[in-house]
């Protein structure tokens, strides 16, 4: 972002040089002071967009926990940061913030985020789908399970009326977006369930089945099917696929930075030329890289969302 910075303050320096040049060569030089020639405003903001070029913030949605997820996304930015010449920071939103907040307003730049936060930061703020992540068939989807001890009695989701169910985070696409509408499609909803409750992440959803605390919970696929497969859950439902977790950016986001750090993305060769240096790229919803995002992608989950209340049928916030 410094090469725009620097295209500004070149042209007014440029402005300046012309001016003295167009001086009458026989007459009295003139003196210019050229801080009277740019405004306090406009101090302010070549100030604010030379922090703004210094460093791009990045967020994410909880997946496994803080620990594990800013192991995998330290050197997924140190890629990105080679790749555009841009440096990147990595934000932990604060316990009982909300990552869509902080992207809507802002506090980050980009955000690596599920369907569902997308859906909710677009329809409160704009903002703007940047890729979708391809899984490990390389398609851009992903799906839900519904898992519960290998030994319960629940062998279908019918079974789960009048049980205690865990869900993930409350802005969660698998963990609780998706998770709500097949339960809902089986004709149950959260007042059906014997008591409910939003762990925070897919990682204490799953421990809150398997420490005997919940009966089931809904969850990520690729952590509920290794879980399964080391015997410590049961798939008791898988639902059908859905538009997979991207990137998405902040809507004030300048065009030619959007654009460098979307063809970055779409470079992206986890599984080959990028691969070295990453860590578990491929225990995350994204092991084959991105496509490019649209909102339209979207139109089937934003429907049923409005429809479970995850989200107001309210238009972009004008954000300041």
């Amino acid at each position: 972002m410094k090469f725009w910075l620097g295209l500004i303050l070149g042209a007014l320096i440029l402005g300046a040089i012309v001016f003295l040049s167009g001086c009458d060569s026989g007459g009295e030089r003139k003196e210019i002071d050229l801080s009277a020639r740019i405004s306090n405003a406009d101090l302010r903001k070549l100030a604010q967009a030379k922090k703004d070029v210094d460093v791009l913030w990045f967020g994410f949605d909880l997946r496994a926990g803080p620990k594990e997820d800013a192991r995998q996304y330290i050197p997924f930015l140190k890629y990105l940061q080679r790749s555009t010449g841009y440096r990147f920071n990595l934000r932990f939103t604060p316990k009982g913030g909300s990552i869509a907040n902080e992207l809507g307003r802002g506090v980050v730049q980009f955000a690596a985020v599920g369907a569902g936060t997308y859906i909710l930061a677009h329809a409160k703020y704009g903002v703007i789908p940047v890729v979708r992540g391809l899984n490990s068939q390389g398609k851009a989807q992903y799906r839900s399970v519904i898992v519960v001890r290998p030994d319960s009695p629940i062998r279908k989701i019918e079974d789960l009326r009048g049980r205690n169910f865990a869900f993930g985070s409350i802005t969660s696409t698998q963990g609780y977006l998706i998770p709500g509408i097949i339960l809902l499609k089986h004709g149950i909803t959260l007042r059906d369930l014997g008591s409910y409750r939003f762990t925070g992440s897919h990682r204490n959803c799953a421990k809150a089945v398997i420490s005997h605390r919940f009966d089931a919970c809904g969850m990520q696929d690729t952590m509920g099917k290794k879980l399964a497969k080391e015997g410590l859950l049961r798939i008791i439902y898988t639902s059908k696929p859905y538009p997979s977790s991207g990137i998405a950016a902040n809507r004030d986001v300048p065009s030619v930075v959007l654009s460098r750090v979307k063809q970055a993305l779409l470079d992206f060769q986890p599984k080959g030329r990028d691969a070295a240096g990453l860590y578990n790229w491929d225990k995350t919803e994204m092991p084959r890289g991105f496509i490019e995002a649209h909102d339209g992608d979207y139109a089937e989950l934003r429907k049923w969302a409005k429809k479970l209340g995850y989200i107001p049928d309210i238009n972009p916030e004008t954000v300041p």
